[in-house]
């Protein structure tokens, strides 16, 4: 397909997929990036894109993606699959994690059904089966150990473990206490010695005590004995850790065998997994660079808009000068020439690039509107190639690629050649390259070639198939545009170049006598051909640039005086209703008064109110800039007041009023009814002109004795329904923060702790909780759990 098979490399395809790599979550992800290589089947480029670029809107638009684990499961499926092996706790833990991952996916794609038909392909058919994580949930907790209820025989030596190691902890500390009376200790505390917990014995008191002696100080002052009791106590221990491990391996094998039927079904999700971490790797690389999903064409084309290479775009992100080309049947190779460093080689390989990563499933730096076709093989000619071993010189290297591609190359295959006919005698490269150009080009081929050959440049205005391009270099400022001009070859610039860094003048004038006549004709031609076009480029641009400009400028004059002759029409009849309601309600309210004068028959008083009624009226349609306001009745609020308690105040957040039933520094705890909330001093204003202080306080004192006498630190939630248990303790944690206790005790017992872990995933949500954790083991160990505030 790519031809030869270092040309990958050479266009920077392995640096892509080296990036893509990193992207990835699993080590079978990075196994299929490896993989990553040009298709040349329609369909499967299509869906690979179309996956790619809707994973991409799903990131950039959805809810989160589910990705916590994803975990490498086909050594572990492997494993499972002999009769008689049985996986580890580890192992069953990291199966649980990825099922819940993989159900997630699942769900996730469920409740978004048709939104991405292509990513749903993958995992099209496949079933959730809930009964793997059941079995695996019943024996493994959360923290991926083993449950001490895995079995009842497995629970019954946990509990004789625990029972014997705390009689051998009781029998030791009595003893080496006894010792420590009589004086027989050496200094430090009770140690480890080969794994069983001895005391520390000064050398000549070493036979007052019986056990058995584990090991010296290196003085030879000091010895660690085991006592007698203790030593039995401790193979008791060890005996029974012997059971529990033959228990554990009973248990794990048990439901091994109850998996091994779900393994064809484990490694379809395995499958799922890898391929997810796969499309997801390719959408966050597309958002790196930008990338579009480009338009698939079944003909043999190639239409760039505004493309960028990948990893200049990367690297220098603001610098990148977009690229324009298009290859079709009429202009199917394009010639570029022009000055060394103006871009050429960075403008074949962008195309060669983007073409590959596109026939690969990935999204390209470039406009929407690119057009990208199929190509068979895509043939390269790039850089040194000259070999010790085969004793190829670097021209040899070159010929021998040619002759493959004149051979293999056909109307579906895409040639790129950097710096042809380069290697040899100019005057024989030249030639050489023609002819090569012309079998090609008779072959229907596509390309892009880069010289700087003249013989090729004419040789290229004047064959159909084949274009002149050149890359626009700044003759003034001496410095390239990287920007391709097609249409014309470009100048080499050799002269101007050579003039700015310092060649003296005496040798560039020696040059130029020594090239022909009609060659610096040509040459100065394109130099003056070159400055002509980029100034009517400049001024094209500026044209452009400034009919978009009165077009944004018309559009917003017809926009605003549609918007002001439709708000005029609007405004009108509004002021016209507004003004026929006044009119209304006036007339009633002047023929009420009237009546109502009559009727008190002209009492003073009577007439004083409703005239001031109807000023208020009047006030009530008038602007507000002609409103006379007149001071209203209201409480006087006293921003800097004191506050005490039983003071009334306005919380300025919301308006509220409140009763000050308890200060605390710069917090004020404030009653509304039976509501109680805390406010900084600085978010509330007394109210001034409200009654109520001493009741406030001594409201304050007795809800404040009440609550903390009232208060118990313990709650019992054994035996409720979740939902009542979560909302008693929900109760109990908001009192116990409002009058400031430490801890919570909650009993909650063990049973299968699905109510523990409730309230345990309740706790971590709960922000006042700070943290929690087992009562001791004599107490009821995980059976309670305590709660710090």
């Amino acid at each position: 397909m790519v031809y030869p098979i270092n040309a990958i490399d050479k266009l920077g395809f392995s640096e892509i997929k080296d990036k893509i790599r990193q992207k990835c979550l699993s080590e079978s992800g990075r196994d299929l990036v490896d993989k990553i290589q040009p298709q040349t089947r329609f369909d499967q480029i299509d869906r690979f894109l179309r996956q790619t670029s809707e994973f991409k809107d799903l990131l950039v638009n959805d809810s989160a993606f589910p990705v916590e684990n994803f975990f490498p499961l086909r050594s572990i499926i492997e494993k499972a699959r002999v009769e008689g092996a049985f996986l580890l706790e580890e192992e069953f833990f990291k199966v649980l994690l990825s099922l819940k991952t993989v159900y997630a996916i699942i769900r996730y794609f469920n409740e978004r059904e048709g939104l991405y038909p292509n990513l749903e392909i993958l995992f099209e058919h496949l079933p959730i089966e809930k009964g793997i994580i059941r079995d695996i949930e019943m024996v493994i907790d959360e923290r991926g150990k083993l449950k001490n209820n895995a079995s009842r025989l497995l629970l019954e030596i946990t509990q004789q473990i625990q029972k014997a190691e705390q009689e051998a902890l009781k029998r030791i500390n009595s003893i080496f206490k006894s010792a420590q009376d009589s004086g027989w200790t050496a200094d430090g505390n009770l140690t480890i010695r080969d794994g069983r917990l001895c005391i520390p014995i000064l050398a000549e008191n070493k036979r007052k005590l019986k056990g058995l002696i584990h090991d010296e100080s290196a003085t030879g002052q000091t010895a660690y004995i085991e006592p007698e009791e203790v030593f039995q106590l401790n193979n008791k221990i060890r005996d029974l850790e012997f059971e529990r491990r033959r228990e554990v391996i009973r248990i794990l094998v048990e439901l091994t065998d109850k998996v091994r039927p779900h393994l064809p079904l484990l490694l379809s999700y395995h499958g799922l997994l890898t391929k997810v971490d796969f499309v997801r790797a390719k959408a966050l690389f597309a958002l790196d660079i930008e990338a579009e999903m480009p338009e698939l064409s079944k003909e043999v084309e190639i239409n760039l808009v505004n493309a960028r290479h990948p990893l200049l775009l990367l690297n220098h992100h603001h610098t990148v000068v977009p690229l324009n080309i298009q290859i079709d049947n009429v202009q199917r190779v394009i010639v570029v020439s022009g000055p060394n460093a103006g871009g050429k080689s960075v403008c074949m390989k962008t195309v060669g690039l983007l073409q590959i990563m596109v026939q690969s499933g990935l999204l390209i730096p470039a406009d929407p509107t690119t057009k990208i076709g199929v190509f068979k093989q895509i043939f390269a000619d790039i850089g040194d190639d000259q070999s010790i071993e085969s004793d190829l010189s670097t021209y040899s290297a070159h010929l021998s690629k040619m002759k493959y591609f004149t051979e293999f190359a056909n109307g579906r295959t895409l040639v790129l050649i950097d710096e042809f006919g380069t290697g040899t005698d100019p005057l024989f490269g030249g030639p050489i390259a023609e002819a090569v150009l012309e079998s090609l080009n008779k072959k229907q081929i596509r390309g892009v070639v880069t010289t700087h050959y003249s013989n090729l440049k004419v040789f290229a205005s004047n064959s159909p198939g084949l274009e002149n391009a050149s890359m626009l270099f700044d003759n003034r400022e001496m410095k390239p545009m990287y920007i391709l001009q097609i249409g014309k070859p470009g100048s080499s610039y050799a002269f101007e170049i050579a003039q700015k860094i310092g060649l003296g003048k005496e040798i560039l004038a020696s040059a130029k006598g020594k090239i022909g006549v009609e060659q610096k004709k040509v040459d100065n031609l394109l130099i003056d051909l070159e400055r002509e076009k980029k100034e009517v480029f400049d001024t094209k641009v500026a044209i452009i640039k400034r009919e978009k400009e009165l077009e944004t400028l018309k559009a917003e004059y017809l926009e605003l005086q549609t918007y002001l002759e439709e708000n005029k029409r609007v405004i009108l009849k509004k002021a016209k209703e507004e003004a026929q309601q006044i009119i209304k309600n006036s007339n009633k309210l002047i023929e009420n008064t009237v009546a109502q004068i009559k009727s008190a028959k002209a009492d003073k008083e009577k007439t004083r109110e409703l005239r001031s009624n109807l000023d208020q009226a009047l006030q009530a349609v008038l602007p507000k800039e002609q409103q006379v306001t007149k001071p209203a009745i209201k409480e006087r609020v006293v921003e800097s007041a004191e506050i005490a308690i039983g003071d009334w105040v306005q919380i300025l957040d919301n308006g509220a009023e409140a009763q000050v039933v308890e200060i605390a520094k710069n917090n004020l705890i404030l009653a509304m009814g039976e509501l109680r909330t805390v406010q900084k001093r600085k978010n509330v204003i007394k109210l001034e002109g409200r009654e109520g202080k001493k009741s406030a306080k001594s409201l304050s004192r007795s809800t404040a004795a009440g609550s903390v006498a009232d208060f118990k630190p313990e709650i019992d939630l054994r035996g409720m329904r979740t939902e009542d248990a979560l909302h008693e303790l929900e109760r109990v944690l908001d009192r116990a923060v409002m009058i400031g206790y430490p801890s919570l005790k909650i009993i909650h017992g063990k049973g299968d702790g699905i109510l523990r872990k409730f309230i345990r995933d309740y706790l971590r949500k709960y922000s006042h909780v700070s943290r929690f954790e087992d009562e001791h083991q004599d107490r009821g160990g995980d059976g309670i759990t305590y709660a710090y505030l």
